[in-house]
């Protein structure tokens, strides 16, 4: 049985639904009250539990209920959302609550917990081509969420030589359904929003303007599910760290190009180019994931496309 922290979020739902579907029983663990989304409501090997993993005591009270044989730890363990806690208490909240979910596993002898990171920890990388997992990475980070990514992943590499539990992180780069249709870091959930709603897209959120050539290697949703999945259940892994994207940058101007071939009368302009000051978009190398796992991504743009919106046009919010 898997432990998904995080369980009913945005990466949470379709990780969990893509285990279950790969065979595997399922505890999901949230801070608000559990309730089941579409397509996990009624599915057999499924449990939820209200805790927040903060706290300890709650947390290894639910491996006494269940019988976790691993851990996907997907809940923030970032200072979230930004000014809730004073700056010094935020970052204690975050960092203590993947020390709980380690701790949780050395008592339960858990052999493999993976952990979410993000492409961000890429930022301000000097190297060509697609990244590899191996690149340098800045000691610098311009947001908080790739900031404590990075400090999780450094503590993952000492906990796993520390206590002989094999912790994984996941470089992800989700977009999709159930996503922040507000992102402040790529117009794709925007453009797809408006197109299903018959609007023109809000860019208001946006940390830069939306042209049609910016953009980085992003995975749908539902193919970062399904390779978190794989790379827990795999019998075997010769890494502790990989990426999980598509392979190919994604812009702007590819996710407007899908729209127009669905929804031909989508309200979409957008400025040519890259936004002003924009570096190199970001490309990742998942050569391992394959390797490893034998993932390869199901959704091209358009069908990515074609997929989110059909789901917004079924009654969902995000």
């Amino acid at each position: 049985m898997i432990l998904v922290t995080g369980g009913l979020g945005f990466v949470g739902t379709h990780t969990t639904r893509a285990l279950l579907d790969l065979g595997e029983s399922c505890v999901l663990v949230q801070r608000r009250e559990p309730v089941l989304p579409d397509g996990l409501a009624g599915r057999a090997g499924l449990f939820t539990e209200r805790a927040d993993v903060g706290d300890l005591a709650a947390l290894l009270e639910i491996g006494r209920r269940h019988p976790v044989t691993g851990i996907v730890h997907l809940a923030g363990s970032v200072p979230w959302p930004p000014g809730a806690q004073p700056p010094v208490t935020g970052a204690r909240m975050a960092i203590g609550s993947l020390l709980n979910v380690v701790q949780a596993a050395c008592e339960w002898q858990v052999p493999r917990v993976g952990l979410a990171s993000t492409i961000g920890v890429y930022g301000g990388a000097d190297a060509p081509g697609p990244l590899r997992e191996d690149v340098p990475l800045p000691m610098t980070a311009g947001h908080a969420i790739p900031a404590f990514k990075k400090i999780g992943e450094l503590l993952a590499d000492y906990l796993t030589g520390a206590t002989g539990i094999e912790i994984v992180g996941y470089r992800i780069s989700p977009w999709g359904p159930g996503g922040n249709p507000m992102s402040p870091f790529t117009a794709a959930p925007q453009l797809v929003h408006a197109a299903a709603r018959g609007t023109a897209p809000d860019f208001s959120a946006l940390r830069s303007p939306a042209y049609a050539g910016d953009g980085f290697d992003m995975c749908y949703v539902e193919d970062c599910a399904r390779a978190i999945a794989l790379l827990q259940l795999a019998p075997r892994l010769s890494h502790r760290t990989y990426n999980i994207a598509a392979g190919a940058v994604l812009s702007n101007g590819d996710v407007a190009a899908a729209i127009r071939r669905i929804v031909p009368d989508a309200r979409i302009e957008l400025p040519e180019g890259r936004s002003p000051g924009s570096g190199p978009p970001v490309c990742l190398d998942i050569t391992r994931l394959r390797q490893d796992t034998g993932y390869e991504p199901a959704y091209d743009t358009d069908r990515a496309v074609a997929h989110y919106v059909t789901w917004l046009r079924a009654g969902h919010d995000r």
